[in-house]
């Protein structure tokens, strides 16, 4: 370690050149990393859902798909605006009532309730199908276009252009929410350290590596748009610690090498690292239990993740060292006194309330677990974005007038009889919620032979292997009616056809609802094993990560649980992004003073001094570490429009808070309860015989 140290600062500048190099391929790298929109995009490929859009992909040359309402226009010109919007580039079908007919059939063979099923008043459907998948960029600048082509009269809603509002809304607030967490950290750094320049020197350091992190990303061709707006603000919450034990280490170093700044850094960097990579640990395997998700999300959150905590790492002990040398003389220059209140009366204070703090953690961790095992979380990411996006507002026409709120998709045997695929098109419509069911043969009716339709109006809905049927339902995606909907029209079209399969947003969403269930289970038990297994090496303890862990799961359920109790609904993928970030990332305040309590004892402190001591040395960097994580999260939670977004750091910014209060409050009294039982089962313990009266 000490050579790695003494390399680093004598190579000062090159590190620094390198760093600023690497910054140019790192800018082009974000660049060129494609951001997907499509949270459904996420599910697995082998469940029929998404085998399903396969196959309409493959065989109807149709991906996308669009709900148009067109308000005040006439027949002629809404067919006008039709073939216009035919034209649009990627658009491979629009299906109006004229569709179906065709020039060779008269309108009046067109069934009234197929007829109504397109239009209500002045209001009509069109349905737009695109040879592009839902999030691809040349279906959302389709869908760019149709809107500039309709102007104010025509209402787009669908999953894509979900995806489209949400992609312009992401873009506009991205940069912000980078602006928000740096203005934050600054101003808490500022105020909790020594020095008025330090923190600017972090984030310059924590950038690099940030900026290094995103523009690596290429290698994975895309990312997610939750990761792109989380990766950044996690970053830099998470690795901040890493640059504040560095500085603490060179301070105390400089007093024992007074005449060199290099030698005090070299001996710093050797002590960080070694502190640095074992905090490290914890939270790379916090965030890598993701990667266990069916519901990849989780793999891409996962790696963006550990990969910014690893450049975090190597950036906190090259370029920040070479960056507080280079700028040692105007750092020293703005020292002052930080806003820290008397830590000695703090911890004296605690330990005075030992009693009280055991008792509120026995007392609130029933209700806390019962809280975060039933508070209520949603799936429909669309529901909560602003009332005045486009998305919205098509979505609230096509519900007022027309009362539908999803489409589904039957993918049926193209050999299925005529009679067949009307008796089960005639069921489906007899299922609560179903407001129309449309199919080939339910459209031309029996009295009109196949043959006599043109291939242009036949391709729409039927190919040499499958045909195509559209279902209306007046529920909303992801709600218990829908999903007992879907599962009465699965029966019915299994009956029929066993091949046959349910797609569509609401399906997709159905499965994601059972995916991410299971998922939640699956890495919730990853993280805590792995983390317990590596405190346990890293402590050297049979009873300590029993502990440790129970502390920070305490804080996790309470804050997981407050949204119960409040009546929030978060989103689907909030609790098991956070029962993993949060005890990775503050898992870590808990081995600080563990680690020093354990120091303590060995070296011969009774219980209670050992617990005063660690407690005492812990709670300044305890502090500013959780108020660090909090101001480059809350900011965000405040400001962003995007609910997933907002809620995720709201919970962060939360999550660090109630960690801290665990660890400061309820550590040193489980320490005082449970001294016997570590000193038994820890290595370098055994022997400690502690000749203090009583337990607390």
């Amino acid at each position: 370690m000490d050579r790695f140290g003494n390399f680093v600062v004598r190579h000062k500048k090159l590190i620094l050149l390198i760093a600023v190099i690497l910054l140019v391929p790192s800018v082009i790298g974000m660049a060129m990393t494609r951001i997907n929109y499509d949270m459904l995009d996420y599910l697995p490929d082998d469940i029929d859902t998404m085998r399903g859009q396969e196959i309409l992909l493959e065989d109807f040359d149709k991906g996308a798909f669009s709900i148009l309402v067109v308000e005040g226009m006439q027949p002629d010109d809404v067919s006008h605006l039709k073939k216009q919007i035919e034209q649009v580039d990627h658009v491979v079908d629009v299906v109006w009532y004229d569709s179906i007919l065709g020039d060779s059939v008269p309108m009046e063979f067109l069934p009234e309730k197929v007829y109504d099923a397109f239009n209500n008043g002045d209001a009509t459907l069109m349905a737009v199908f695109f040879d592009t998948s839902t999030s691809a960029d040349e279906t959302m600048e389709a869908i760019g276009s149709i809107r500039s082509i309709a102007d104010k009269q025509c209402f787009v809603t669908g999953m894509s252009a979900m995806v489209t509002d949400l992609k312009n809304l992401c873009e506009q607030e991205e940069p912000i929410y980078v602006g928000i967490a740096v203005l934050c950290s600054v101003i808490v750094m500022m105020l909790f350290m020594d020095s008025f320049i330090i923190p600017l020197v972090f984030l310059a350091s924590i950038g690099m590596a940030i900026l290094l992190n995103l523009g690596s990303n290429v290698l994975m061709g895309e990312v997610s748009y939750i990761t792109k707006a989380l990766a950044a603000v996690l970053q830099l919450a998470v690795t901040m610690d890493y640059s504040i034990f560095l500085w603490h280490s060179y301070s105390e170093q400089k007093r024992h090498f007074p005449d060199s700044n290099d030698d005090a850094m070299a001996h710093a960097i050797s002590a960080t690292l070694t502190s640095v990579v074992g905090s490290s640990v914890t939270t790379v395997a916090g965030f890598l239990a993701l990667c266990f998700m069916t519901f990849t999300l989780g793999l891409d959150l996962g790696i963006v993740m550990a990969k910014g905590v690893v450049f975090g790492v190597i950036g906190c002990v090259t370029t920040l060292p070479s960056m507080i040398l280079l700028l040692d003389g105007l750092i020293e220059k703005t020292r002052h006194k930080p806003l820290m209140p008397d830590m000695d009366k703090i911890g004296g204070g605690i330990l005075k309330i030992v009693p009280v703090s055991l008792a509120l953690f026995v007392v609130l961790a029933v209700p806390a677990f019962y809280g975060q095992s039933n508070a209520k979380v949603y799936y429909d990411l669309g529901a909560t974005l602003p009332e005045d996006m486009e998305y919205v507002i098509a979505t609230n026409k096509l519900q007022d007038e027309f009362d539908m709120s999803s489409t589904h998709m039957i993918l049926a045997d193209a050999q299925l009889s005529p009679e067949d695929a009307r008796r089960m098109t005639d069921e489906i419509k007899q299922v609560k919620g179903v407001k129309a069911a449309l199919g080939l043969d339910s459209l031309i009716g029996s009295h009109v032979p196949e043959e006599l339709l043109p291939d242009s109006v036949r391709r729409i809905l039927k190919s040499d292997r499958w045909q195509l049927l559209l279902v209306s339902s007046e529920y909303k995606v992801a709600t218990d009616e829908v999903n007992r909907q879907i599962d009465d029209i699965n029966q019915i079209i299994k009956k029929y056809d066993s091949s046959a399969m349910l797609i569509g947003e609401a399906p997709c969403t159905k499965d994601l609802i059972t995916i991410t269930d299971h998922d939640f289970k699956v890495v919730d038990a990853v993280s805590i094993v792995a983390i317990f297994l590596i405190i346990a090496v890293v402590l050297k303890s049979a009873s300590l990560p029993f502990l440790l862990v129970a502390v920070i799961e305490f804080a996790i359920f309470v804050n997981l649980g407050i949204p119960f109790y409040t009546g929030t609904e978060l989103p689907f993928i909030a609790p098991i992004c956070i029962s993993t970030i949060q005890l990775g990332a503050t898992v870590d305040y808990a081995i600080l003073m563990t680690s020093r309590y354990k120091l303590e004892r060995m070296g011969g402190a009774d219980k209670k001094t050992a617990v005063r001591t660690a407690l005492v040395t812990s709670i300044g960097s305890i502090m500013v570490s959780a108020l660090g994580f909090f101001a480059a999260t809350f900011g965000v939670a405040l400001y962003s429009d995007v609910d997933i977004i907002g809620s995720l750091c709201m919970l962060m910014a939360r999550g660090a808070l109630i960690s801290m209060c665990a660890v400061l409050l309820v550590l040193p009294a489980l320490f005082m309860v449970f001294d016997k039982l570590i000193c038994k089962t820890t290595a370098g313990m055994t022997k400690i015989s502690d000749l203090s009266k009583g337990v607390i």
